[in-house]
């Protein structure tokens, strides 16, 4: 019979149990994908004008380079759950290496925009399979009281990507080639494949489900559809009609699916993961801020680069400041989320991270370079908690058949939200620069502002939380209500 959804039962005994140097080698392996991906993400940003000027396109129209990738990943990660219990998650993670490998040496190769765009939609597709494979193995391989300490694993290498990200790629844009960026993805994938074969078990499902090929069309239609909406709102690169049209096709998809997947048995995104508490305010209320969260990559190496007149390189240095700190973060996390739990972390945290936000704004020439360093570390010291929070939040009650459809659909919320947030600051940011596009600082500081209401806005979903919930994961213990 099936486990009844949210309903918990005795865990097994892990291999991690068994063998305590897998504690941190599966949550390494696991890591050696974050990095690569990590590390390709935050160096096209910093070596966005540079490439745009080499392919001859304005550095506003290559946010494409950045949310093709992403929406790729959105549109491909709800299968790769039922693709991982198919043929094992090992050789599944270790084919999705390999695919994203050879797509970033494709990227390097791109003579236009439309090539770069369409390897990286390729790059997506290995990436859909290897970040969410690797999720699943890490919550197969440890039981749950020890989820928030072996993220912390995973994520404190998977930082070292963004720290050296715009620092090797500023400083390769700059003083090589921007094509160098992409390349350099070849030696750590292969690491990462050898390091899969060697730790990790090929986790498969005893009993498969049937792919939902239509649930997956609807879904994939409508979110590609949204991402175009979002993209061409209010830019004038298609007719208001095309635009209409493109709206209508989302609604429509997006609008089908709801009542599909009510009445389908193994939906290919399973909306009643929604009706998990935790689940629903860690996804929809993250979500919302991490649109927020994600503009800022793509803005703050523009806002240097083209209205402040900063290298790449120089841009590159100042924007690894926010990854740098984030490290830090990770270390002391564990310990926060245990002593005030997920609902006081994330109310407190977000309110402080929205105003560090808005902090952007008053970035102009005149800044000293110690202000900027110091507002980038802080920012980024604030904002690694809340998106470790936020993670983990959403993990903290799935259990058995729960785990894997689970992890899917929060790392389909998670691109999306980036997606969006990139696309929706771009747009803004096309719309004052106006049609000669070329954003000025008062452009960018109201784009900022504009985006850290999303952060603001998400607590009105963290306010939901009890003090006790998520108390299983970080072992928080809640003041006994008198």
């Amino acid at each position: 019979m099936d486990e009844p959804r949210g309903e918990t039962r005795p865990e097994p005994l892990y291999r991690t149990q068994e063998e305590p140097r897998l504690r941190l080698l599966i949550p390494l392996v696991c890591a050696c994908a974050l990095f690569m991906e990590a590390l390709d993400q935050t160096i096209i940003a910093t070596s966005l004008p540079q490439i745009a000027a080499s392919l001859g396109e304005s550095p506003l129209h290559l946010n494409l380079a950045i949310t093709s990738y992403l929406l790729s990943l959105a549109v491909f990660i709800p299968i790769s759950g039922w693709i991982a219990d198919r043929f094992g998650a090992r050789t599944v993670f270790c084919v999705a290496v390999g695919v994203f490998t050879v797509a970033s040496a494709l990227c390097g190769a791109a003579n236009s925009l439309t090539m770069l765009v369409v390897m990286r939609v390729l790059q997506g597709v290995g990436g859909a399979l290897m970040n969410p494979v690797g999720r699943l193995v890490m919550l197969k391989s440890f039981p749950r009281s020890e989820i928030v300490v072996a993220m912390g694993y995973v994520m404190m290498p998977a930082m070292i990507g963004p720290a050296l990200g715009p620092l090797v790629g500023g400083f390769l844009t700059t003083y090589a080639s921007w094509r160098w960026i992409f390349f350099i993805n070849v030696p750590i994938g292969c690491l990462g494949i050898a390091l899969a074969l060697r730790y990790f078990d090929n986790f498969r499902s005893d009993a498969l489900a049937r792919f939902d090929f239509a649930g997956f069309v609807l879904c994939a239609v409508g979110l590609a559809a949204v991402q175009l909406a979002l993209e061409f709102a209010g830019r004038q690169r298609i007719s208001n009609l095309d635009e209409l049209l493109i709206i209508a096709v989302a609604v429509l998809f997006l609008g089908l699916y709801v009542p599909y997947a009510r009445r389908t048995h193994d939906p290919v995104i399973d909306l009643e993961l929604f009706r998990i508490k935790t689940f629903w305010v860690g996804n929809v209320g993250g979500t919302v801020a991490r649109i927020g969260y994600g503009s800022t990559p793509f803005l703050l190496p523009l806002l240097l680069q083209l209205a402040l007149g900063f290298s790449a390189f120089h841009s590159g240095l100042f924007t690894s400041l926010t990854a740098v700190s984030s490290m830090a973060m990770r270390v002391v996390t564990p310990r926060i989320l245990k002593g005030w739990g997920f609902r006081t972390v994330l109310l407190v945290n977000g309110t402080i991270v929205g105003v560090l936000m808005m902090g952007l704004a008053l970035i102009t020439g005149a800044t000293p370079w110690w202000a900027l360093a110091g507002l980038l570390v802080v920012l980024g010291f604030f904002r690694s908690l809340q998106y470790t929070s936020l993670s983990s939040l959403g993990y903290a009650d799935l259990a058995g058949r729960n785990i894997s459809p689970g992890s899917s659909l929060a790392s389909v919320m998670q691109q999306l939200s980036q997606s969006f947030g990139i696309a929706i600051s771009a747009t803004l940011l096309g719309l004052f620069a106006g049609p000669v596009a070329n954003p000025t600082q008062g452009d960018f500081a109201t784009v900022f502002l504009v985006m850290a209401v999303f952060p603001l806005a998400s607590l009105l979903w963290f306010a939901r939380l009890a003090p006790g919930d998520g108390a299983l994961m970080t072992g928080h213990r809640a003041p006994a209500v008198q």
